[in-house]
């Protein structure tokens, strides 16, 4: 016999103990006589025996009491950008009050991405901005476990999603605007295919941009035409989500002899770097210029000023992902959230 080969059995016979009490010593301890305690644990040191299985054991009971969270990001995704750091903090409230446990799995890189999807000790995964990661997808359903996709981009009706309804949260956000009396307007976009930075024209973005970013594109246009605004007259600037890129589309925007007087950006991230740019410039929100985020992160509310935005409603979010996979209550389609228009002091009346 082996080190690597000794089994719970074994350890039994050689301690003169039935396997029920050999067991009994790793995962009940308290039920066993304090001598026969020792003596086969004392036996199991010899043999090299260093306890059962617990992934073998979890298996077999049909619930390993995890989620796996998975993106198409790296794994510093999870901690530096305000949307993801917000929802995992709230999935991790949820799985604190339910006991349950969280793996957090990248698939960028894609060499072993198969490997971290098969070996999560996971009842189900949460997938987070799954819109160009196929194969992340395709793995997820290999292993025959539940799973549910968050802020999903794409019309793949066979992927269970919870989402919110972006062209509805846009429109807020530029009938906002448009009823404080704005009719100058640019965005700063997110979530290109080609990591486009710049000027993007209508027909780029409609073929450029990801589902999500054109949705709510889509929802600014829709509602500006209804105030005389056409899209082509709406400067559109795609970005990183990064300050470099911000800066860059700023930089442009301001250069024109006639530059926005409200600013929609995709994302509370995008419209914190684009307030950070004006304020260092010395031009006044709102004084001068008018910005509207999306997301509602904690970061909007402590910014000054206080940052208006269309606000997620992260607790329902996180509280539904984590129910569809422990409580086996998977949405059958696109599962649509509405969002909250949150006005701050970052949207005014534009100066006549």
């Amino acid at each position: 016999m082996t080190k690597g080969h000794v089994r719970l059995a074994d350890v039994a016979k050689a301690a003169g103990v039935s396997q029920g009490t050999a067991s009994n010593v790793f995962s009940r301890p308290e039920v066993v006589r304090g001598e026969v305690r020792e003596r086969v644990l004392g036996i199991a040191r010899t043999l090299g025996y260093n306890g059962p299985d617990i992934k073998g054991r979890l298996l077999r009971a049909g619930r390993v009491n995890a989620i796996g969270v998975a993106s198409v990001e790296p794994l510093a995704y999870f901690f530096e950008d305000p949307w993801a750091r917000v929802l995992m903090t709230k999935i991790a409230a949820v799985c604190d009050a339910t006991g349950t446990g969280i793996a957090l799995v990248s698939a960028q890189n894609q060499q072993k991405l198969a490997w971290n999807i098969n070996s999560a000790l996971v009842d189900g995964f949460i997938l987070l901005c799954v819109e160009g990661g196929e194969r992340l997808v395709e793995l997820t359903r290999r292993r025959q476990l539940p799973f549910v996709a968050l802020a999903l981009g794409g019309a793949d009706a066979s992927i269970p999603v919870i989402g919110i309804d972006n062209l509805a949260g846009a429109a807020m956000a530029a009938r906002h605007l448009a009823d404080l009396g704005h009719r100058r307007f640019a965005v700063l976009a997110i979530d290109h295919f080609d990591d486009h930075v710049g000027a993007t024209t209508p027909g780029q973005a409609a073929r450029s941009l990801k589902s999500t970013s054109r949705d709510r594109l889509l929802g600014y246009w829709q509602t500006l035409a209804e105030f005389g605004i056409e899209r082509e007259s709406v400067p559109v600037h795609g970005t990183r989500s990064d300050r470099s890129s911000v800066d860059t589309a700023l930089n442009a925007l301001f250069a024109t002899p006639r530059p926005p007087t409200a600013i929609m950006a995709m994302s509370d991230r995008i419209a914190l770097f684009a307030m950070q740019w004006l304020t260092e410039r010395g031009i006044d929100v709102p004084g001068h210029v008018s910005v509207i985020g999306f997301d509602g992160v904690p970061e909007a509310a402590t910014a000054e000023p206080g940052l208006t935005t269309i606000a997620q409603p992260f607790d329902e979010i996180a509280s539904r992902a984590v129910s569809a996979i422990l409580d086996d209550a998977l949405p059958d389609a696109q599962e649509t959230l509405d969002v909250t228009l949150v006005i701050r002091g970052s949207t005014a009346p534009p100066r006549s």
